[in-house]
């Protein structure tokens, strides 16, 4: 699967999920529901990050392999936990509902992704 197809489910899995959920939400505050969304938006941008550096690093070495994921993964760490202080802190969004629409999301996006990369590369662990 391409990148730009993989972002196209990513984000239609991420909205069509939100049209479901969102209206569940308490309408007051309505910082819940941002929250949500921003915490839904992170995990999608962090998994196609991580799907492109995968991507990217497949036909090379294992060096470069290694390098662009396990950097990428800290990377990626470091750039979410810094944007979860800045909309909690900076901003004043509800934690609670954008913890666990990051959290939920991102396991949600990590099965797909492996479940990508693993049919991408014939399906056989052994």
């Amino acid at each position: 699967m391409t990148l730009w197809r993989y972002a196209l489910v990513v984000t239609t899995l991420l909205f069509g999920s939100m049209a479901l959920v969102l209206p569940l939400l308490p309408s007051r505050p309505a910082s819940a529901r941002v929250a949500a969304l921003t915490g839904g938006l992170l995990a999608g941008v962090n998994t196609v990050a991580a799907y492109g550096l995968a991507s990217w690093s497949r036909e090379r070495s294992a060096s470069v392999f290694l390098g662009a994921v396990l950097g990428g993964m800290v990377g990626r760490m470091g750039l979410l936990l810094g944007a979860v202080f800045f909309f909690i802190l900076g901003v004043g969004m509800p934690g609670l509902p954008l913890a666990v629409s990051l959290l939920s999301y991102f396991v949600l996006f990590l099965v797909f992704e492996l479940a990508q990369l693993h049919s991408t590369r014939g399906g056989s662990a052994s």
